[in-house]
């Protein structure tokens, strides 16, 4: 993979959105899209250039000295798990622009211009092998998007804006203070390096050489900025107020990638520098995803804004993501980063039928609008297919990743491994994967019965409904090509998941045994091997 594609991927949308500025208002759509579409053909030919059987080594790295009496450098780098995340928000750019073609007519210029900004930030943040760039795009992706909902959101924008960005800059900034320790330790402890340095290899060296009680407070520091950005209950207040006020591009950025710049951070960082420390708390951090994922089921049985309603069942579903990382083992953890991926793209597509639902009638109140199916058939059989990939359905994309997050917590169990069950080695187990499966019901629930109100049933809609002067009353050739990506992708990830899992199973491998030998358990590691070896294959299946 050539050095030159990261930096492309991160200024290109910036060089995209300085000339959204110096053209006319008419050009920005145009030239918006072109740059995203650009992006993702560069992004499609990284995934070409990786070498995937060594996917666990970080390519493509560059590193262009910053401020060099700092230590700070502009190093960037992926491996498999970071290319293909990064891939996921380069294929949500051009989705995002044409799903804003008719929704966005005012400060067109400022709207797409932000949207451009965001996208490199977020490709900054996958990208970066240097700690000070990785918090700077961290924290800059904080600006975009409260421009884009204190400006384009519902009439409660201003408050979402503000809460947004309120509870994430300040879990962030208790994150900088867990990061700049380590960075000090680093400097100044007799196994550090003895330098400043905010490279991210380097300071994992040195991180997991801390005490115990160091590495507990670096990672309550960084779970406080991480698990905000999930968000891990009791943190999760912002997002469905968030999500509900947003722009439909802002909703969609959120759940496919916003949102995993959290759990991207916990399996990098938390995973990364903590090993003893997540060992040690990794059931306090289940329970904490339990409880989120049954909480925001229930939320979900009583909501009537459809869009809240998919709002809240984002904070359930990253609850599974957070259980299969604090598994500990390679099918939870793989199960984890392949449902960073599947959220983004059925959730995400969720929200783009939303949107396109509310143009045409401005509710979101299934009190107001109902039996859809009557009048746009075509708009009914994708929210059907997408309702049902989010549910879990056999054959679409969110089964395998669900299952596989349950079932490594399930096997994530030291008693069971030690007494050679077939477990691997954990502080989790069957009671924790029960409860949480108990979410996948609950879930399965309120997502049908939204869908029997919204789509079936007698045609509901607002008193006061005049057709859209631009839009049909089904959906046009635009929107249908916006969608159909997403759901040939949660077909493939459904019936095929084999080469994703194959993709991410080097790194994902490597960071499970570097927690464990880390750690100071690699006997138990060793005992654990048949049992990881096992749910790798699982996996794969």
């Amino acid at each position: 993979m050539d050095s030159w594609i990261l930096p492309i991927l991160i200024f290109l949308p910036l060089l995209g959105a300085a000339a959204i500025v110096l053209l006319p208002s008419r050009d920005s759509y145009v030239v918006a899209l072109w740059t995203t579409l650009i992006a993702l053909a560069i992004g499609a030919g990284a995934l070409a250039g990786f070498d995937w059987s060594d996917a666990a080594a970080f390519q493509g790295e560059l590193s262009v000295p910053w401020v060099p009496a700092l230590g700070l450098e502009m190093s960037l780098g992926v491996d498999s798990v970071a290319l293909l995340l990064i891939v996921l928000a380069l294929l949500l750019g051009p989705i995002c622009v044409a799903a804003s073609r008719t929704a966005i007519t005012e400060r067109v210029k400022t709207y797409f211009a932000w949207l451009l900004v965001l996208q490199a930030a977020m490709t900054g943040v996958f990208a970066a092998r240097d700690l000070a760039f990785f918090y700077i795009c961290f924290e800059f992706t904080l600006i975009p998007m409260y421009v884009l909902i204190s400006l384009y959101g519902s009439t409660n924008r201003k408050y979402a804006a503000t809460k947004f960005f309120l509870y994430t800059f300040t879990g962030s900034v208790i994150a900088l203070a867990g990061l700049v320790y380590v960075v000090w330790v680093n400097a100044t402890s007799s196994f550090g390096s003895g330098e400043w340095t905010f490279d991210i290899a380097t300071l994992q060296t040195t991180a997991v050489q801390m005490s115990p009680s160091q590495q507990g407070w670096v990672l309550l520091a960084m779970l406080m900025g991480f698990a905000v950005k999930v968000p891990l209950f009791p943190v999760h207040t912002w997002l469905p107020l968030a999500h509900t006020e947003a722009p439909t591009a802002g909703s969609v950025i959120l759940a496919g990638v916003l949102l995993k710049l959290g759990t991207y951070g916990i399996y990098r960082f938390c995973l990364g520098f903590t090993p003893g420390a997540i060992v040690e708390y990794a059931g306090v951090i289940a329970i904490l995803s339990i409880i989120g994922i049954l909480y925001a089921g229930l939320v979900c049985w009583v909501q009537q804004d459809v869009k809240k309603l998919v709002a809240y069942s984002s904070v359930s579903h990253l609850g599974f993501c957070i259980l299969g990382l604090v598994a500990l083992n390679a099918v939870g953890v793989g199960g984890s980063v392949l449902y960073m991926i599947n959220h983004g793209l059925s959730t995400g597509a969720l929200f783009l039928l939303i949107g396109m639902m509310y143009e045409r009638y401005h509710t979101r109140d299934m009190e107001q609008i109902g039996g859809l199916a009557k009048k746009m058939p075509v708009w009914s059989t994708f929210m059907v297919f997408f309702v049902l990939a989010s549910v879990g359905l056999p054959g679409l994309n969110g089964f395998v990743s669900e299952i596989m997050c349950l079932v490594g917590t399930f096997q994530s169990d030291d008693i069971a491994q030690r007494a050679g069950l077939g477990a691997t080695p954990g502080r989790l187990g069957p009671w924790y994967a029960a409860i949480a499966g108990v979410g996948m019901i609950i879930a399965a629930m309120y997502l049908l019965i939204m869908l029997g109100k919204v789509v079936w049933g007698t045609l509901r809609e607002p008193r006061d409904h005049h057709p859209h002067p631009v839009l049909p009353t089904d959906l046009n050739t635009r929107e249908i090509a916006i969608l159909s990506p997403l759901a040939i992708l949660c077909v493939a990830l459904g019936l095929f998941p084999t080469p994703i899992l194959k993709a991410i199973e080097a790194p994902v491998r490597n960071t499970v045994e570097m927690v464990w030998t880390a750690s100071g358990n690699a006997d138990v590691l060793a005992r654990g091997d048949e049992g990881v070896e096992l749910a790798t294959q699982e996996g794969d299946r």
